[in-house]
Order: C-alpha cells, then structure tokens, then sequence
C-alpha cells in the first residue's frame, strides 16, 4: 500500500490536474516502465552506461557498431597524413575526435573561467534574414554572420587563425519557494576576444550550445511523423497554455523540407544529417551530403590549407557513424516502484511536465534499422518547439523556431548525467547546474508548470527529484 506521504502527495498532484482526460494510476510502475528503450534498453548503470550498444543487437552488429565508436572515439589528423583515412582536420575547428564534446557519449559543459578553448561548448551565429538572403536562410535555417559563417571555431591548423576565443561569466539572481527555500540561478555572460577576421556584424546573434547525450537517437529518430505532429497544437486549440509546434527543416539529401528532431531547435531532420553537419562545422570535415568546408571568403588562409581529399569523410565511414550513433543504447530506470519515486512521478504529471515532456511513444515498423522498430520507449520528450520564454531566449531564429523556442530534450538517462558525464550542468547553454536550477528557469509555455513546483515544499521537491534521477 502507497504510504500517507504518497497518497498525499497523489491527491495534489490529481488535483492539479492529470495530462489527460482520464487520471493515470501513479499508485505503482507500469510493467514495462523500467525499460526506457524497450528490448534495446541496456541494463547498465555504471559511468559507461551511455556507451553501450543497443541491448538487441546481434554479434554481427556489434561489430558494426564497434566499428563505428572507433571512427566516433579517436582523433582526426591534419591534411597531408599518412594516416589518409583520418585526415583532413579543420582548417577551422572546434574539436579534433567526437568524443572531446560527447564526454563518455554523454553531455558536454560550458569551459572553465579561464579555458583557451570551449571545446564540448559550441556558438553558433547569424544574422536576421532579409529580403535578399531568404533563399539562404531557407536552405541552411539561418544567414551566416558576413566573415565567420554560422558557427564559431575556437581551433585551427597550423597557418591559419582561430576565429575567436569564448569565455563566460555568470550573472545570477535567486528565486524563492512558498516555504522560503531559496534557490540561485545562474545566467551565462557571452566574452569573445581574439576576433581573428574582424568585428563580427553588429546585429549578430548568438547562440550557445552544449553537446547533449547521444543516447537512444536512432529510437527518437524512429518515431512517426504522425506520432509527434499528434501532440501539435501551435494555436493552442485546447486551451492549455501549450502550443508545441514542428520545426519544419531542410533535407539536404531530398532537398525537401522534412520534420525537424535533433539539435536544440530541431534543427536537423535525421541522424545521417546530423552526423554530417557536426563533420563539418566541429571537425571541418567534408562529406558527400556536406561537400566544401566551413571558410568564409574572408578567410583566404582557411580557402587555401591542405584538405584530406573529396570527401574527407566518405559514404562508407559516414555510414559506420550513423549506425553507431543510432544504436547507443539507453540504461534501464532504476527504482521505478520506490515509493518517494512513484510520488514524485504524481507530482511531475500533476504539475504538468508531462504536457511537454511526452513520456511513451511507440517506434515505427519500417524503422530504418529492425532493430529500432516497433519499440515501446519512454524517453519523455514530444520532441516539439515551445515558447520558453525570456529567460531563456536566445534570440536568433533556426528554420521555423524562433529566438525564444527550443525542443523538448528527452530526459531518458537524466539520472546517470554526474555518473557519465561528471557534472549536472543542463539546458541549452549549461547554466543550470542541476535539475532544480533546470526547472525554474522554465518560463513562457512552462511558466504554470514552473509556479506549480515553486509551491512544492521539501518532501515534495525531494520527491519530484528522486523521480528525475531514476530516469
């Protein structure tokens, strides 16, 4: 039987209202709630819990999938190489090798106070679209900034100048709960210097980044179309306060426009974009779905530097990538029947979390890999825009999103983050430093969700977080 803290804690989350017309019974785990990935989930814990393969990969695969962490894992070289399979680095670049941002597979973190390099931390740029840049900021979702393009890179070969150095600082200010429990947020200051082409436009806009997990991708990738438009309601037919809405991107393989899933905008439509795109603007790495190299016509040192052949990441190597990053599997929950757990799974439904925060889906039956079909996962992310609000706005637009919208992460593997990763520091820019700090800085669509949990007192908070951290 549920304790009297937990029935307690059931009733007001009931009472402040279920996600759905129909209370769900918060009295006990689902069956299969354990499995986050279905029988791919991986039954590991440990501080290399994000680096596993899928649990239902056959021994051939493994190989396959092992192939691919060999290409994920070690370090690319500088063109003219002997070693001609890995060469080509830069001549601009963030990292040298996958793994320096993907920490272990898992969450990257903003640079120390006084790092010369932001490494798992990247900033992304742009200008605002005009009439005669449409056509471009429809094929890449942004205008790139006139001499350092679309993303900034802190690295560079020999010859040829770093764009510029990045550092932060931190601005904060404190909120407080209806028991005084007081809280300090932190909001990241934006430091350049070193500009190596000049001063950047001066209606620039910026973006910070940091890698996210690369667990469960080809699962998140798998889910229909018709699955995810389904929580779609951009007017906010129903009068929620929710208005979730797709990111419409481009195809470059189609050259269609298609649903954006990945990046912290939705910015890309499929893993083998994704893996192409960070090729070429984290490694300065070419490929046949991402030709050329990230130089702008400014930076005639970068046009002129030694590259590793066309392309320098080819189809088969990309492919190798794609199925290792599709198949990285996702550790069980743990403690799921605890009942602190099960209350603090009340209080997260009741306070409207969920509303976002999608917590099943089912995968599709023509999946692009047999392995990823017809799986019943619970990553609890609809994988849609919404409105956060001003705080945490970064004002620049990418595609349909606009300066103040941002995919729903998953939280699948949130509870494993200090354990893989080393830290806690999440959203898009790292600022918070735990999921606490996460949540109140949840405004504009989430604002209700965020007020209600600034009314939970100790027991409840308690709660809420030990259902966070078994995910």
């Amino acid at each position: 039987m549920p304790s009297p803290f937990h029935r307690l804690t059931l009733l007001l989350a009931l009472g402040l209202g279920a996600c759905d017309g129909q209370a769900p019974d918060f009295g006990r785990a689902e069956p299969d709630e354990a499995l986050s990935a279905g029988s791919a989930t991986v039954r590991r814990s440990d501080r290399d819990a994000f680096a596993q393969p899928a649990a239902n990969l056959t021994a051939s695969q493994r190989m396959d999938f092992a192939v691919g962490n060999s290409f994920f894992r070690k370090p690319w070289v500088i063109a003219p190489s002997s070693t001609t399979a890995r060469d080509g680095l830069g001549p601009l670049f963030n990292t040298n090798a996958c793994l320096n941002c993907h920490i272990r597979d898992g969450r990257g973190h903003p640079p120390e106070a006084r790092a010369d390099n932001a490494v798992s931390l990247l900033l992304r740029l742009s200008i605002p679209e005009t009439p005669e840049t449409a056509s471009i900021a429809a094929r890449l979702g942004v205008v790139p900034e006139p001499l350092y393009g679309t993303q900034l890179q802190d690295m560079a070969v020999p010859g040829v100048i770093p764009e510029a150095r990045v550092r932060l600082s931190y601005d904060t200010h404190s909120l407080r709960f209806a028991d005084g429990f007081e809280v300090e947020l932190r909001r990241p200051r934006l430091q350049l210097d070193r500009l190596g082409y000049g001063p950047l436009h001066p209606d620039t806009r910026f973006s910070l980044r940091v890698a996210p997990p690369m667990i469960g991708l080809g699962l998140l990738e798998a889910i229909p179309d018709t699955a995810l438009l389904a929580n779609a309601d951009p007017d906010d037919a129903d009068g929620d306060g929710i208005s979730g809405r797709p990111n419409r991107v481009r195809d470059h393989a189609t050259l269609n426009t298609a649903l954006g899933r990945f990046g912290w905008k939705a910015g890309q439509p499929n893993l083998g974009q994704q893996n192409a795109e960070a090729f070429l603007n984290d490694l300065g790495l070419s490929s046949r779905l991402r030709p050329g190299n990230n130089c702008t016509p400014a930076q005639s040192a970068c046009l002129a530097a030694a590259d590793g052949g066309t392309p320098e990441v080819d189809d088969h190597l990309l492919a190798r990538v794609l199925f290792y990053t599709r198949h990285l599997g996702v550790p069980t929950r743990r403690a799921v029947d605890d009942p602190q757990v099960l209350a603090g799974k009340a209080l997260f439904h009741g306070a409207g979390c969920a509303r976002c925060h999608t917590p099943t889906f089912v995968t599709a039956a023509d999946a692009a890999e047999a392995t990823l079909a017809s799986q019943k996962i619970h990553p609890y992310s609809d994988l849609l825009l919404h409105d956060m609000g001003d705080g945490l706005a970064d004002n620049r637009a990418e595609f349909q999103a606009s300066g103040r919208e941002w995919r729903t992460p998953p939280l699948w593997g949130l509870g494993l983050t200090r354990r893989v990763s080393g830290h806690t520091q999440l959203l898009h820019d790292g600022r918070a430093r735990n999921p606490l700090e996460a949540i109140l800085w949840h405004g504009g669509e989430a604002q209700a969700a965020r007020d209600r949990v600034l009314a939970f007192d100790a027991g409840q908070r308690a709660a809420l977080l030990a259902f966070l951290n078994s995910l």
